[in-house]
C-alpha cells in the first residue's frame, strides 16, 4: 500500500536553519504573504502549517485542513492559532519557546542601560550636530536594586545578567519557590514591596486577564520616584496613559517599551514623550533566536509528524485507548483542582501533595500530575504549559511534587486532592468526576458538591449565621451581579462555614471589598474559571 509523504506548508518568514531542516526529511513548500481566504484554498493536503505571528490559524483554517496534523508557531505566542479548534481537530499545536530566551533577555538588559545613561537621546542630539554632555547625565545600575517582575526563564536570564553588573534582585513571583530564587541571589517579595524598592523594574508575566493593566496608576504610584520601568513582555500589561501621566509628572525618571498593545502603535501619545525609549518588538530579534526557534518548530514538526510525542504541545495531548475511559474523565478535574489552588492561594509556592484515591489510583497517573500543574502554573507561567512541560517548569521553579496514592475513596468512586504547600497557610482541594464532568468536593475542612460551571466563582469564609446568605446575595444583586448557584460547606451548624457562589458576572475588587466587610464574613476570594 503506497503511504504519501507528509507535505509542509511555511507560510511566515522562518529562518532558512529550519527550512532547511524540514526538507531532509519531508517535502516543504513555502508560500509567504497568503491571504484568509488563499490560506484555506491552499492548505488541504498538507500535513504540517509553520507560521509566525503573521499568518492567523483561524477555525476555517483548520477545517480547511482536513490532513492537517501539527500547527507550529516558530516562537512563543500561539495568540494567532486558534487552539480550541485546533484541539477539537485532532491537530497539535506545537511552539518554540527557548530559543528567543536569551534575545529577550539581553535585549531587556540593553534597554535597562540605554535608560541608564540617556543612550537615545544623547545619540539623536549627536545626530543633530549638538554637543551636550551636560544635558545627559546618567546613572550607574551598579548597587542598584532591580525588580524583576515574573522569574520564569526570561526573568531567571535577566536576573542572572543583571547579577553579573553588581544590581540587588528582587522579583514578584508567588508561583516560583523561595529557594529557587535564593539560589540565582534573588529575594522573593510582593508587588507592593518590589514597587517600593525598585530603581528599575522589569517585566516578564505572561499575559492573562489577571496581569491585564498589571502596571496601571495605583502600581505607579506606589514606585519609588525616579524609578525606571521596562517591558519587553507583552503590552497589555502596562496602562499606556498612566504610564504617560508618571513621566509627565515626573514621577518616573523613565520607561522603556519593546511591546505594545496595538502592533504599530500608530500615532501613541506615549511614543513623543522624551524620556520614554522604544523599540519595534525587538526581544525576538537576533539573527542566533530566529535559527533556534526556527530549528526547534521543525524538530517538533518532525517528532509529530513520525508519531513521536513533542515536547511543547501547548494544546490537549491524546490520551492512550487502553486507560481512556478510566483516566480521561478525570484529566479535567486534575486541571480544575490546580487551577482552584493557583487562584486562592496566599504566600509564595513551595510546593504540592498530589493524592490520587479510588480506582484511578491502580493505573499511571502521570497524565493526572501533568494536568494538575497545567492547572497550577498555567495562568503563571510566561511560556505555555501543557502535558508534556509542566513537570519540567514545575521542577524549574524549584516545586516540591509529592505524589500519593490509595485505593479507597469512600464516598466517590475516585477522588483527586492536592494540597498547595506555601509560606503562608496551604491550601487543599478535591474534586472528582460525576456524569462526566468535574465536581469540586471539598475546599480545605469543608465537604461540598459544586459542578463548577459558572464563569466565576466566589469563596466567602463565613460564620454559619441566619442572613449570611442572603447578605452576600443581595449586595451581589446591588451591583447587578447574576448568580448562578450556591453551596454551603460547614462543620457544625452556627460555627464556620464556607459559601461557594457562582457568579455570570465579573465581581470588582470594590463589591469584593464591599462582601468581606458583611458581618460573619471572614475573607472572600473570587476565581475566574
Amino acid at each position: 500500500m503506497f503511504i504519501p509523504m507528509p507535505k509542509v506548508l511555511i507560510t511566515d518568514n522562518v529562518a532558512a536553519e529550519g527550512i532547511d531542516l524540514l526538507k531532509k526529511h519531508v517535502p516543504v513548500d513555502v508560500k509567504r504573504g497568503l491571504s484568509p481566504d488563499e490560506l484555506i484554498a491552499t492548505i488541504p493536503g498538507y500535513d504540517a502549517l509553520v507560521v509566525r505571528s503573521e499568518t492567523k490559524v483561524t477555525e476555517p483554517v483548520i477545517s480547511a485542513g482536513c490532513d492537517l496534523k501539527v500547527v507550529a508557531r516558530a516562537g512563543i505566542g500561539v495568540d494567532n492559532i486558534d487552539l480550541d479548534a485546533a484541539t477539537r481537530a485532532g491537530v497539535a499545536v506545537v511552539n518554540a519557546p527557548i530559543g528567543n530566551t536569551v534575545a529577550a533577555a539581553e535585549h531587556t538588559v540593553a534597554l535597562m542601560l540605554a535608560l541608564a545613561r540617556n543612550v537615545p537621546q544623547a545619540y539623536a542630539s549627536m545626530k543633530d550636530g549638538q554637543w551636550q554632555r551636560s544635558a545627559f547625565m546618567g546613572i550607574e545600575v551598579r548597587n542598584k536594586t532591580l525588580g524583576i517582575v515574573g522569574l520564569g526563564r526570561v526573568g531567571s536570564e535577566v536576573a542572572r545578567r543583571a547579577a553579573s553588573f553588581g544590581m540587588n534582585l528582587i522579583a514578584y513571583d508567588p508561583f516560583v519557590a523561595p529557594d529557587f530564587a535564593a539560589r540565582m541571589g534573588v529575594a522573593v517579595m510582593s508587588l507592593d514591596e518590589v514597587l517600593a524598592q525598585a530603581d528599575f523594574i522589569t517585566l516578564h508575566t505572561p499575559l492573562t486577564a489577571g496581569t491585564t493593566n498589571l502596571i496601571s496608576a495605583p502600581q505607579l504610584a506606589k514606585m519609588k520616584p525616579g524609578a525606571r520601568l521596562i517591558n519587553v513582555a507583552r503590552g497589555e500589561l502596562v496602562d499606556d496613559d498612566a504610564l504617560l501621566e508618571a513621566l509627565e509628572s515626573e514621577h518616573l525618571a523613565g520607561a522603556a517599551l519593546d511591546v505594545f498593545t496595538n502592533e504599530p502603535p500608530g500615532d501613541l501619545p506615549l511614543l513623543k514623550h522624551p524620556r520614554l525609549v522604544a523599540t519595534p518588538h525587538l526581544g525576538a530579534s537576533t539573527q542566533e533566536a530566529q535559527r533556534e526557534v526556527a530549528i526547534e518548530a521543525a524538530e517538533q514538526v518532525l517528532a509529530v509528524l513520525e508519531g513521536k510525542p513533542a515536547r511543547n504541545t501547548v494544546n490537549a495531548p491524546f490520551v492512550p485507548p487502553e486507560v481512556h475511559a478510566i483516566l480521561a474523565p478525570y484529566v479535567p478535574v486534575a486541571s480544575m483542582v490546580g487551577r482552584l489552588l493557583t487562584s486562592m492561594a496566599r504566600g509564595q509556592f513551595v510546593g504540592v501533595t498530589l493524592r490520587y484515591q479510588g480506582e484511578i489510583a491502580e493505573h499511571n497517573t502521570a497524565i493526572l500530575k501533568a494536568a494538575a500543574l497545567v492547572g497550577l502554573l498555567g495562568q503563571v507561567s510566561g511560556e505555555a504549559v501543557n502535558m508534556i512541560n509542566a513537570p519540567v517548569l514545575a521542577q524549574q521553579r524549584g516545586l516540591q511534587v509529592t505524589e500519593q496514592t490509595s485505593g479507597d475513596s469512600r464516598e466517590y468512586a475516585s477522588l483527586i486532592s492536592a494540597t498547595l504547600h506555601t509560606t503562608g497557610d496551604d491550601i487543599t482541594i478535591a474534586g472528582t468526576s460525576m456524569r462526566d464532568e468535574p465536581h469540586l468536593v471539598r475546599v480545605n475542612e469543608y465537604w461540598m458538591d459544586v459542578a463548577p460551571s459558572a464563569p466565576y466563582m466566589l469563596f466567602v469564609d463565613n460564620q454559619d449565621q441566619p442572613g449570611i446568605i442572603g447578605a452576600v446575595g443581595t449586595t451581589a444583586g446591588r451591583h447587578n451581579i447574576n448568580i448562578s448557584f450556591m453551596e454551603v460547606g460547614r462543620i457544625a451548624p452556627r460555627g464556620q462555614a464556607m459559601m461557594v457562589v457562582g457568579l455570570d458576572d465579573p465581581i470588582s475588587a470594590d463589591v469584593l471589598a464591599e462582601i468581606r466587610a458583611l458581618p460573619q464574613v471572614d475573607d472572600a476570594r473570587v476565581v475566574a474559571m
